[in-house]
């Protein structure tokens, strides 16, 4: 049994293939499916198995895509209720494909449908775990209280977590190697190693959901502090469960413009490029959500700004950028709303104000300041005392709190979401001075 791990940098996603005799299997693949395919070519491998731990909510999966170009089953838990082609796979099923043993057990918690994948052969086991454990922590339980084919309440999923935790474990051996579905950075746990797996064992003994408890303290632990939802995960429940279009189909749909000065009036613009040069010149009704790296949580901030359904345009800096930001925002499934990727002409009016940072400094209560952080980041303490705390996923639904009788000051924690706050209540406020504080938080933090 050979196992391969793939990575996704901005979602923190994990993927795998195993291989055995020829054969491959792949679980919780992402949204574009080559990267899987030249894997296979360089095992000589035929792809005849994809096992999807649960409907996810924060990438869209590339099973259906998978089963129409090579054929492969898709192993799914009947509890889902799946509208695609599929084979239940639960408790009591098992699957062998070569040299190696699938199994499934249910392991509900972060969704009532997940199930943990484990692969045996030659006296080695392997547990894919998906969203429900992780390395140092379990997924979060409150994701689906109003999405998917099967709603459950938060507190009755912490509740099956703590049972999953408790029970669906303990007759697995000690060596078995622990693969999640997401490592830190993720918004579907809050405590996740950095690590990239891990033993039963040692989650057994480190991570704080194996440790004796009452349910009431579980439930009570796992459910304070969680992260933000952002507006796509919802959305992204539902294409898992109906099956994405094939992605190098809808990307290429969209279409392209080249130097443009003016879009359609009234149509978001998400403006991916560095923000010092999205302050020299944009487009009106622009929001600058940087896409310099994968270091910049792009995918996680488009569907966490923008709703599902709503159509906006795509600018980047040249043409040599188009696929890769197509691809990041298919992997989210937002292709389908992008009503064109544009660049732009340099003769644009639109610009942000520049930013006196020493007048700031000496003149604080000249300015309104509004701290874009979340909720949990505010709660560990403030860094303006008069700021206005409005998290930058509820910006464009609040930006009406916002006085605007003085300058308006944005921050975060550390420079890269202020520039996407400031565009938003700049949009709101094209009559009042809006400023982005950017890196400078750094100074007063």
């Amino acid at each position: 049994m050979k196992i391969k791990q793939f990575k996704d940098s901005p979602l923190a996603h994990y993927s795998y293939a195993i291989v055995s005799d020829g054969k491959m299997a792949l679980v919780d693949p992402s949204r574009n499916p080559l990267q899987y395919y030249r894997y296979a070519e360089e095992e000589n491998a035929q792809i005849v198995a994809v096992f999807e731990t649960h409907p996810h909510a924060d990438f869209v999966s590339s099973h259906c895509q998978i089963h129409e170009q090579t054929g492969a089953t898709i192993y799914v838990s009947k509890l889902l209720g799946a509208d695609y082609e599929h084979k239940a796979f639960d408790e009591g099923e098992s699957l062998q494909m070569g040299q190696v043993t699938f199994k499934a057990i249910n392991t509900p918690g972060h969704s009532p449908d997940s199930i943990t994948i484990v692969a045996e052969a030659n006296e080695k086991t392997a547990l894919f775990t998906g969203d429900t454990l992780f390395i140092g922590d379990v997924g979060r339980p409150d994701l689906r209280e109003k999405v998917g084919n099967m709603t459950a309440k938060r507190v009755e999923l912490a509740k099956a977590m703590y049972h999953t935790i408790q029970n669906k474990y303990n007759d697995l051996p000690g060596e078995a190697l622990v693969y999640p579905a997401h490592g830190a950075g993720s918004l579907c746990g809050k405590n996740m190693s950095t690590d990239s797996s891990s033993t039963l064992e040692n989650e057994r003994k480190y991570n704080w959901a194996f440790q004796e408890q009452t349910e009431e303290k579980f439930v009570e632990t796992i459910l304070q502090d969680q992260p933000f939802i952002p507006h796509y995960f919802g959305f992204n429940v539902d294409v898992n469960k109906t099956g994405a279009e094939n992605v190098q189909q809808t990307k290429a749909a969209v279409k392209l413009q080249l130097l443009v000065d003016k879009v359609e009036e009234g149509i978001t613009v998400v403006d991916v490029r560095d923000a010092d040069t999205f302050k020299k010149g944009h487009l009106p009704n622009s929001i600058n959500i940087m896409a310099r790296s994968e270091n910049d949580k792009f995918e996680t901030w488009l569907g966490a700004i923008v709703k599902p359904e709503e159509p906006f345009y795509l600018v980047v800096d040249s043409v040599e950028q188009v696929g890769e930001i197509l691809e990041r925002t298919a992997k989210i499934g937002y292709e389908k709303q992008v009503r064109g990727v544009v660049s732009l002409s340099r003769n644009l009016l639109e610009s942000s104000d520049s930013f006196d940072l020493e007048d700031f400094k000496n003149n604080q209560e000249k300015y309104n300041i509004v701290d874009i952080r979340n909720d949990s980041e505010v709660a560990q303490g403030k860094i303006f005392k008069s700021a206005i705390s409005i998290p930058l996923n509820e910006l464009r639904e609040r930006s009406n709190e916002i006085p605007a009788d003085k300058p308006i000051v944005v921050h975060c924690a550390g420079g890269y979401r202020s520039s996407a706050g400031s565009s938003i209540i700049e949009n709101h406020f094209p009559k009042t001075r809006v400023f982005d504080l950017s890196e400078d938080i750094k100074k007063f933090s």
